[in-house]
């Protein structure tokens, strides 16, 4: 499974978020200069986690974004679901049943596909322990000294 660079994205930003934990809201223009990132293309994904609920948004010259909730009420899980949907990663198209499949009869196909049966259990292990991990735990286990260079910097650029 590979998921898109907006979700990496979208972590550091809320990541940077918890670090600078201010009522004000940060632009997506700083958050896209500290990370070097295509402001348009950050704030699409941004808006994705404000339509989740994981974000708030204020529009205006000195809007931007701050966490909707508390870390520890924002897991993983609802990040990489804002940012990539929700879908399965993994789609049977039900190929048993073409070819060699196609003449067999209907009710040998009433048990959901095997193959799909441990696609689905390894996704919801992985999807279990994204949504057992919340922001609050990243913040934890991430070195304090980046925090303080991540603080330092806003309060450079101002």
């Amino acid at each position: 499974m590979r998921l898109g660079e907006g979700v990496e994205w979208t972590l550091h930003c809320c990541l940077t978020l918890g670090w600078l934990d201010t009522d004000e809201p940060v632009s997506t223009a700083k958050l896209a200069a500290i990370f070097e990132l295509p402001p348009a293309y950050l704030n699409k994904r941004l808006q994705a986690l404000v339509r989740a609920g994981v974000l708030t948004s204020t529009a205006g010259a000195r809007g931007g974004f701050r966490l909707a909730r508390d870390p520890k009420d924002i897991t993983l899980m609802e990040v990489v679901a804002a940012v990539e949907g929700s879908e399965y990663a993994f789609r049977c198209t039900e190929i048993r049943r073409r070819g060699a499949g196609a003449d067999r009869p209907a009710h040998e196909f009433q048990r959901q596909c095997v193959i799909t049966t441990a696609m689905r259990k390894a996704e919801l292990a992985w999807r279990r322990e994204l949504a057992s991990q919340t922001l609050a735990d990243i913040l934890v286990a991430a070195p304090a000294a980046a925090g303080e260079r991540t603080r330092d910097w806003f309060d450079r650029v101002g």
